[in-house]
C-alpha cells in the first residue's frame, strides 16, 4: 500500500516521477517490510523532522484513509514539540487541524493527558526510569544548579506532558523519537541514547534497520547513514 502519492510530479517530471516511485515505493519497501500502521507512524515522524511539509500533507492525508486514529495523528504532531520545538511544529499542527476538520472530524478530540500540574514531574521521571533503566531514578535533580531546570523540564515537560498521554505506548512513542531525531540530524548524541532505548523497549536492531531503510528517500543517505551508526553504537553498548 503506498504511503504517499506516485504521482504528483508525473507531468512536469515524469522521469524522475518513475526513478523515486520505483526506489522508494518498491524497492525500498520490499527491504523493509513494515506494516502499515508502523510505516505510516514512522514517516510522518521523519518528514517532521526533516520539515518535508507538503509531502506530510499528502502522507497524514493517505494515513488517515488507511487506520491510523486521528488521536494517533495528533499525537505524533503534539511529541515532535519536544524534539522539534514549536517553531518547526507549527505548521505540522496547523496541516493537521485542517486535514481533520475537512475529514469531518469533530475538534478537540478526546483528551489524552494523565497528569497534573502537581504530578507531572514525578510521573514523568517514572516515565523515563520505565524506558532508560533505573539509572534515571532522581534524573530531575541532577546536574548543575544552574543548568539544573533543563532537567527538571525534561522530567516534567518531554517525557511528564507528552510520553504519559494517552494514544500511543511508550514503544511507539520511543519509535517516533528515533525518527525525529535521525531525520533532523545534528542529534547524533541524543539519537544513540534513544537507539539505546529503543533496544531496551523491545524495537530491535533488525526492525530499527529496516525503519532506517524506511525512512531513508525521504531524510536522504547522510542522515540514515548517522542513524544507522548511532543504533550500531547503541546496540554496542
Amino acid at each position: 500500500m503506498d504511503r504517499v502519492c506516485r504521482t504528483p510530479f508525473e507531468t512536469c517530471d515524469p522521469e524522475f516521477a518513475r526513478l523515486f516511485a520505483a526506489f522508494a515505493l518498491d524497492e525500498v519497501e520490499q527491504q523493509a517490510q513494515l506494516d502499515d500502521r508502523t510505516g505510516f507512524l514512522t514517516l510522518l515522524a521523519a518528514l517532521m523532522g526533516c520539515q518535508g511539509i507538503q509531502m506530510y500533507q499528502e502522507t497524514a492525508r493517505a494515513a488517515l484513509e488507511h487506520g491510523i486514529t486521528p488521536v494517533e495523528l495528533k499525537e505524533v504532531v503534539y511529541q515532535a514539540t519536544a524534539y522539534l520545538g514549536m517553531g518547526r511544529v507549527y505548521p505540522f499542527l496547523q496541516i493537521t487541524d485542517q486535514l481533520l476538520t475537512e475529514a469531518g472530524i469533530p475538534q478537540p478530540l478526546p483528551g489524552q493527558g494523565r497528569t497534573t500540574p502537581e504530578d507531572r514531574v514525578k510521573l514523568g521521571n517514572q516515565a523515563q526510569v520505565d524506558i532508560f533503566g533505573e539509572g534515571m531514578r532522581g534524573f530531575q535533580n541532577s546536574g548543575p544548579e544552574d543548568t539544573r531546570p533543563i532537567n527538571r523540564w525534561l522530567a516534567g515537560n518531554c517525557f511528564g506532558d507528552y510520553y504519559t498521554r494517552g494514544g500511543l505506548d511508550y514503544r511507539q512513542r520511543e519509535l517516533i523519537t528515533f525518527c525525529f531525531l535521525a531525520a533532523q540530524g545534528g542529534c547524533e548524541p541524543q539519537l544513540t541514547s534513544h537507539a539505546a532505548a529503543n533496544l531496551r523497549l523491545g524495537n530491535d536492531r533488525a526492525f530499527l534497520i529496516r525503519v532506517i531503510f524506511h525512512i531513508l528517500p525521504y531524510i536522504g543517505y547522510p542522515r540514515s547513514l548517522n542513524a544507522l551508526r548511532c543504533l550500531e553504537q547503541a546496540a554496542g553498548q
